[in-house]
């Protein structure tokens, strides 16, 4: 196994006991959540409702049934969007949206005639917060806000948008995929009303694990319809969280393991791996100054940025950098544009994409220097 610095993609390693947690589940459990009254698909029902409640607790969220499960950020994402927006409803947006976001906005756009407001930040990511009030309108129905980029890793002032937000009573939807399980998040005191989180990333969970916590007491519209275990007889998706908006059997697997995955933050303290995290970062760009005819992208500064790092090496491609890395160095780092061209409008990148590192709770800085050594010798290459 080489050294894996894609942690912005996903996290890896994973703690041992999530994998455990998931074979456990495979092996000796087995049945559906909602589905069985027999004891097994009880203690099915009891460990989904536990990891609900953690959930609940790590966001500080005081209704457990608006924790609502889903596959991933960009189901969450489309949850919220297209259940909240309707025709001719107005959108604002952030310049650095990943395309689970943008996408799904163009798409309305198109479909069914939303408007979409972006508001400008600076080349470094930074977004004022009273911009944001220059583009409401009387049919603003949403605002839409990354926490922060998975580009330039740059943190977004969401509790003072979600003052905003509040003061003209439009509901505020934050993505925050690259931030759930690494960087504190009170949906109460942040003036979020609906908070789209996947499992995988710095939660430490398993993939096709996500949520969306509702803390808004609007409706919103099913993405889906379908079986939810009780009310067979109605026939139409049920009123009442969560099986509003679940439906279908749900990834009990893979939601056991995100129980373990939060158990083990929870335990760690999410301070102390932001702390961690926050130490290797630094090392990173001290360490980087060293690497000859590289731009790095975004802050520098690690308060205000998650541990992501995006750079160039001049005369070389962020694919051929990546691709070096890999074969002949056994480093794992991110190319391209990362499901965020926005926010390489920002920086110039769009035609040339970058290369990425994402370093994570389990990364040490003896992997910095393998990866900043492994730098300067493909920069010494013809």
């Amino acid at each position: 196994m080489g050294i894996y610095l894609d942690n912005a993609a996903t996290s890896f390693p994973k703690p041992i006991q999530v994998a455990d947690a998931v074979y456990n589940f495979m092996v000796n459990i087995g049945a559906t959540s909602g589905r069985g009254a027999y004891e097994s698909a009880m203690e099915s029902d009891r460990l989904v409702y536990e990891t609900r409640k953690h959930i609940a607790s790590l966001f500080k969220q005081d209704d457990i049934k608006k924790v609502i499960f889903t596959l991933n950020v960009t189901e969450s994402l489309n949850l919220a969007i297209k259940g909240i927006l309707k025709k001719g409803d107005h959108v604002i947006t952030s310049s650095l949206e990943h395309n689970a976001v943008w996408r799904s906005l163009k798409t309305l756009e198109r479909d069914i005639g939303i408007s979409i407001s972006t508001v400008p930040c600076t080349k470094e990511g930074y977004t004022n917060p009273s911009d944001i009030e220059k583009y409401i309108k009387e049919n603003t129905a949403l605002i839409i806000f990354t926490h922060a980029s998975n580009v330039l890793g740059t943190i977004q002032p969401i509790r003072e948008i979600g003052a905003i937000a509040r003061k003209y009573k439009i509901p505020f939807l934050v993505d925050a995929a690259q931030t759930a399980g690494v960087y504190p998040i009170d949906v109460k005191k942040d003036n979020i009303d609906l908070l789209a989180f996947t499992g995988h990333k710095s939660l430490l969970g398993p993939m096709g694990t996500g949520g969306l916590i509702v803390n808004w007491d609007k409706d919103i519209n099913p993405l889906k319809s379908g079986g939810t275990g009780g009310d067979s007889s109605y026939e139409y998706q049920p009123n009442y969280f969560p099986n509003r908006l679940e439906t279908g059997t749900p990834n009990v697997g893979g939601i056991v393991g995100l129980l373990e995955a939060i158990k083990f933050i929870q335990a760690e303290g999410i301070d102390t791996i932001l702390n961690k995290e926050k130490e290797v970062l630094s090392y990173a760009f001290k360490r980087l100054e060293e690497v000859e005819d590289i731009s790095i992208y975004g802050p520098k500064n690690i308060e205000k940025i998650v541990s992501v790092i995006t750079f160039n090496l001049k005369d070389k491609s962020a694919e051929e950098v990546a691709y070096e890395l890999d074969q002949n160095h056994g480093i794992m780092i991110r190319a391209g544009l990362h499901c965020a061209p926005s926010a390489h409008n920002v920086i110039g990148t769009k035609k040339i994409g970058t290369a990425r590192i994402g370093i994570g709770y389990f990364n040490e800085k003896e992997d910095i220097d393998l990866f900043v050594d492994a730098l300067k010798k493909i920069n010494n290459q013809n």
